[in-house]
């Protein structure tokens, strides 16, 4: 591990979490004259997911920082033009295209040593990337077929050869119609400014860690590692040439690195009170939510209904720079359904009614019933605030 410099500046755990919330677009004003596209730049990555309750992750994610963000403007600001583009950073990523460059290193990295499950036969990959050049943009069930009738890894041929070629950086997704992909040759995709792997894996690596250094505020080794999930010696080779700067900051017994000009002046101004996706970037992170925020945070879709506490899709509630509960939402009509609530004490009553019935507002719901209340002391006066504020 590289030897960190003495830290130039001790950060309170107060000032720590403030940094964070502004460096994530939830503290100060938002910029609505750059829209969701300005959300995407600021934030470096927003996650991708298949699960969608009152909205997909990346809708929810502008929505937090925005308020009523409206889809068109969402997808206009991800698939529209050449602003944005897929691939694996923190997970399956929407980024900005500026960062094209950047991802040499991962692209390089899937050619020299593919990681893949399907068989593919010789010609399969020859023959997607022919079709696309010759008719345009296609989804996989244009190209061939994205199934071989199985399950729901039964990826044909023609899907195992076009996602290949996005990982090789060949070809790149222009736009989702009912979320299926819709590949295009990268060559047309992307800017020919961008269009290149020139840069070495160490210029990549010095510029992620950077970019995450910034879009964090401040963070440990394995913050800055996880938010492109890089490799802890990757950023140790490129830290100190990052632009970032050592701190220490209370309470956490680790070293920390923060974006210089993060510290240049005290993050102050307006608080957010919303609900936050399971994977919004503030979040994504359990061990740094729990270290920031003492909550612990945990996506419950894919564990046995039996065994889940919070819920399906829990959503947290961010409120005054606080996180004060959660709540599991569903949509029965014009109807705004609590399935379960779990509130931190009577102070997140309020913010909890303001958040339910903004996300209500967001998604064409009318009322919000509230099925159940962890704290069932707290059900009444929720009920109320739903109704009275």
């Amino acid at each position: 591990m590289t030897t960190m410099p003495p830290p130039v500046t001790e950060l309170s755990a107060d000032e720590a979490r403030r940094t964070a919330l502004r460096a994530q677009g939830l503290l100060g004003a938002p910029d609505r004259r750059a829209g969701a596209r300005g959300v995407l730049r600021h934030l470096g990555a927003v996650q991708l997911d298949t699960i969608s309750v009152l909205a997909r992750s990346h809708e929810l994610v502008p929505y937090a920082r925005l308020g009523a963000v409206g889809r068109p403007a969402v997808e206009s600001a991800y698939w529209t033009g050449t602003h944005a583009f897929e691939y694996w950073s923190h997970a399956a990523c929407i980024l900005p295209i500026e960062e094209w460059p950047h991802f040499a290193f991962r692209r390089r990295a899937y050619r020299n040593r593919p990681h893949w499950h399907h068989e593919l036969s010789d010609s399969a990959y020859d023959t997607v990337i022919k079709q696309l050049r010759a008719e345009g943009p296609l989804t996989a069930t244009e190209l061939g077929g994205a199934k071989n009738g199985g399950e729901w890894w039964d990826w044909s041929e023609t899907k195992i050869a076009v996602e290949r070629a996005l990982m090789y950086g060949e070809v790149v997704c222009t736009e989702r119609r009912s979320w299926k992909r819709v590949y295009d040759l990268a060559e047309r995709a992307v800017p020919g400014a961008l269009a290149h792997d020139e840069l070495d894996d160490t210029e990549c690596m010095r510029r992620l860690v950077r970019l995450a250094g910034q879009s964090l505020g401040v963070g440990t080794r394995a913050d800055i590692a996880d938010y492109h999930r890089l490799k802890g010696e990757q950023v140790d080779a490129v830290i100190a040439d990052s632009g970032l700067v050592p701190v220490e900051v209370e309470g956490w017994g680790k070293p920390a690195w923060a974006d210089p000009e993060a510290l240049a002046s005290e993050p102050r101004g307006r608080h957010r009170t919303t609900l936050l996706s399971p994977f919004d970037s503030l979040i994504w992170d359990r061990p740094r939510t729990e270290r920031i925020f003492g909550f612990t945070h945990r996506l419950e879709a894919y564990v046995p209904k039996p065994r889940r506490i919070h819920g399906y899709f829990a959503m947290p509630l961010l409120s005054g720079g606080r996180l004060m509960g959660r709540v599991d939402p569903a949509r029965e009509g014009k109807t705004l359904v609590a399935r379960q609530v779990s509130l931190d004490g009577r102070k997140a009553v309020r913010p909890m009614a303001q958040a339910l019935r903004e996300a209500a507002s967001w998604v064409g719901c009318e009322t919000v019933r509230v099925e159940r209340v962890m704290q069932p002391e707290l059900a009444a006066a929720l009920v109320e605030a739903l109704t009275t504020d």
